[in-house]
């Protein structure tokens, strides 16, 4: 086991040199100045000398290589620059937003998982019940219904449900505290974006740990389970569960790294300054630096989780090993 995760982890390095690399060269395809945005704007004038001390400034006019090399170092060491639009440190930049994209993130996933592995295993275990019926419609419902949506439903919701019992709408707050300086107000933030993303999440999670119990059920040792005599309750929760949780588990690591920086239309629903909204400012702004910086914050996120992934199927099947 122990070997095994060495393995995986020396994986990680070639990856994520391979990923820094590809990111910088692409970026540098992309048409725009942040030079010209800066100063000129669209369709203005700026002045070139201008224009070209700022591009001085910033690095841009040394050669694509030694362009190269200083991303590379600063990757290296931890120096992700400064940002090309605002002037602040990529780091302090990406900081003040992470925490927060986190926390949805995590709460997002434990609703998710709290909901479809339970719902999932029920569903299996009364194939084609009316309990299946149910637990099928509301998954398809979550399938279907975009988590922006469903988030624009829960403010309706708020402030409809806040004017009739109280005599005045209520509304989540709009600035972000840390969990740990003020929980009320924290929670009463952001348990919300969670709900409606966690549910989107958990409707695919629950088809999926569906499938799979279906799958693990009609297996020859389950047969043998039930010939000797256990209980339904022991044979689904002891001895199918934990071989029906290897494609759950991807399903779940995967939304978690997608959750970290895809949730832009619903920071935007909930007002949430994360990382999804500093992705799209970043990129409308042609800022380089920091674009690069929040890609490969994801594929870090992404490469972690797969490693997570790999060695939760190895304690759930010891017989998975990656030669």
């Amino acid at each position: 086991m122990y070997g095994y995760i060495v393995k995986r982890m020396l994986m990680l390095l070639p990856t994520l040199v391979g990923a820094a690399i590809l990111v910088f060269l692409l970026l540098r395809l992309v048409p725009g100045d942040i030079c010209l945005i800066k100063f000129g704007g669209e369709g203005a004038y700026a002045d070139p000398e201008q224009i070209k001390q700022c591009q001085i400034q910033l690095g841009l006019e040394n050669p694509i290589y030694v362009q190269f090399w200083d991303y590379m170092k600063g990757f290296f060491v931890l120096d992700l620059g400064t940002s090309m639009w605002t002037g602040k440190d990529v780091t302090y930049e990406i900081g003040v937003r992470f925490q927060l994209s986190l926390q949805v993130a995590i709460m997002a996933t434990l609703t998710s998982v709290i909901i479809a592995i339970p719902l999932g295993v029920i569903s299996a275990a009364k194939q084609n019940t009316m309990v299946d019926y149910v637990v099928r419609g509301f998954s398809i419902a979550g399938i279907a219904m975009p988590s922006f949506w469903l988030g624009i439903l829960i403010i309706l919701g708020l402030l409809i449900g806040s004017q009739e019992m109280f005599g005045r709408p209520w509304m989540p707050p709009i600035n972000y505290e840390p969990i740990w300086v003020d929980p009320a107000h924290n929670l009463s933030q952001l348990i919300w974006p969670a709900l409606a993303t966690g549910y989107r999440y958990s409707a695919v999670a629950t088809r999926m740990t569906r499938s799979a119990m279906l799958e693990v059920l009609r297996e020859d040792y389950v047969r043998t389970a039930r010939a000797k005599g256990l209980i339904e309750k022991v044979i689904v929760n002891k001895h199918a569960l934990k071989n029906a949780m290897l494609p759950v588990v991807t399903i779940v690591g995967i939304e978690f790294a997608f959750l970290m920086g895809g949730l832009v239309v619903t920071e935007q629903v909930f007002n949430l300054n994360g990382l999804g909204k500093l992705f799209v400012e970043s990129v409308t702004q042609s800022d380089y630096t920091l674009t690069q910086a929040l890609v490969m914050l994801v594929v870090m996120i992404f490469v972690v989780m797969n490693f997570v992934v790999d060695v939760l199927y190895a304690w759930l099947d010891p017989r998975i090993r990656y030669s």
